[in-house]
């Protein structure tokens, strides 16, 4: 899939964003301006934190560069592709291939095992049977899971049960994992080690945008973004 833009002029960039403004319910009375032009980029192998106040707009953003929500102005660019200007069948396409997602709630499917759970991503991916069941315990022992492979997620701690997220969005071998307060539900030293996965994902190449309100974890970012009153008021190099 090739850029749609003709001369663009391609960068090395993973993820660049330009101008993101959004505005819910635009010209009616309750009219909110939620991001008031937002710019980054991101290359292979990096890992932000983007950090706000409630209600600053960092899921927002997220959806939006995930391809889920789109933005009232400006553009998400993701290897060069502006992701929408694409078609729907196309913009489901390129998540699909580049894009993995991680939630504070894991998201697990209660009756199915951590193996399955990863698993079954692969399958809509076309993957199946030996492959499928190579490719998912490589994962979990990617997140040192291994040995609970055949676990329910009701018999795996909040920590393991983010771990095989994890092992979950990574079964398409995606470019980028967006996480939307990964650590929210754990505590202070399983969030630690969740967020050695996430470094040891990006000596792998995996570029991670994370949304979180620990400060001590944001610190563990390359770079840490502050989003207040619709703007990037401040970024920390870290």
């Amino acid at each position: 899939m090739e850029s749609t833009a003709p001369n663009s002029t391609l960068s090395n960039n993973i993820l660049e964003i330009q101008d993101i403004e959004k505005i819910f319910n635009e010209g009616k009375r309750n009219e909110v301006n939620v991001l008031k032009g937002i710019d980054f980029q991101m290359q292979a192998g990096q890992f932000f934190a983007l950090m706000g106040p409630s209600g600053s707009g960092k899921s927002t953003l997220l959806n939006i560069v995930g391809g889920l929500l789109k933005s009232s102005a400006g553009t998400v660019k993701i290897k060069n592709i502006d992701i929408y200007s694409l078609k729907d069948d196309q913009l489901t396409a390129l998540r699909g291939a580049n894009i993995g997602w991680i939630f504070q709630s894991f998201g697990l499917i209660d009756n199915l095992t951590a193996l399955e759970n990863i698993i079954v991503p692969l399958n809509l991916a076309g993957i199946k049977d030996k492959d499928a069941y190579t490719r998912a315990m490589e994962l979990l022992s990617l997140v040192g899971l291994e040995d609970r492979a055949d676990h329910f997620p009701d018999g795996l701690s909040g920590g393991q049960k983010q771990r095989v997220a994890i092992a979950r969005a990574l079964a398409n071998d995606p470019l980028i994992l967006y996480a939307d307060e990964p650590t929210g539900n754990l505590d202070t030293k399983t969030g630690v080690e969740i967020i050695e996965i996430f470094k040891k994902l990006t000596k792998m190449g995996k570029s991670i945008l994370m949304v979180t309100h620990d400060v001590k974890l944001a610190h563990a970012a390359d770079q840490v973004f502050i989003l207040r009153n619709g703007k990037v008021e401040a970024e920390m190099e870290i």
